[in-house]
């Protein structure tokens, strides 16, 4: 039953998903298709749902948007200055977070904040390439390492 359970809510999240980038004009053969070949593969990379916190989501949806509009208007600041003042560099940074889906979203959640990006990493560890190093950066993906965790109940270490 929990199988049955989990294709169902993964096809209509994906249904939802293939909906929106289609602009609601995606029902269609090839849309079922695509959305049940999703959910397939969801089940077979994925056959247990990680538990996750509805409460931990909605303080990451707060938390994300915040950083990036915190972040925008820094990145636009080094943009605008007369004299770029830059400092790139590509940071390794250790990681606490266990488990892929966790580790996907921090990653997914570090390249959309402007000024960071995932370039790599390996078993503890996270290479970021940064537009400023002397910038908090580790603090910066501390932060977000922590709202992660919490989506997934994970303890952090």
């Amino acid at each position: 039953m929990n199988t049955i359970k989990a294709i169902l809510l993964r096809s209509a999240v994906l249904a939802g998903l293939w909906w929106v980038l289609t602009d609601g004009a995606g029902v269609s053969l090839i849309g079922a298709v695509t959305v049940g070949a999703a959910a397939a593969a969801s089940i077979a990379l994925y056959p247990a749902p990680s538990p996750i916190s509805l409460s931990a989501l909605a303080h990451f949806a707060v938390f994300f948007l915040a950083r990036s509009l915190r972040a925008g208007i820094q990145v636009a600041a080094m943009a605008l200055r007369p004299r770029l003042s830059l400092a790139p560099a590509i940071l390794t940074i250790p990681l606490r977070l266990q488990g892929a889906p966790p580790r996907a979203l921090l990653s997914a959640t570090l390249n959309l904040l402007p000024g960071t990006l995932v370039v790599g990493g390996g078993a503890g560890h996270l290479l970021v390439h940064v537009l400023d190093a002397r910038r908090p950066v580790e603090d910066e993906v501390r932060a977000a390492e922590r709202q992660v965790a919490r989506i997934f109940g994970v303890a952090l270490p």
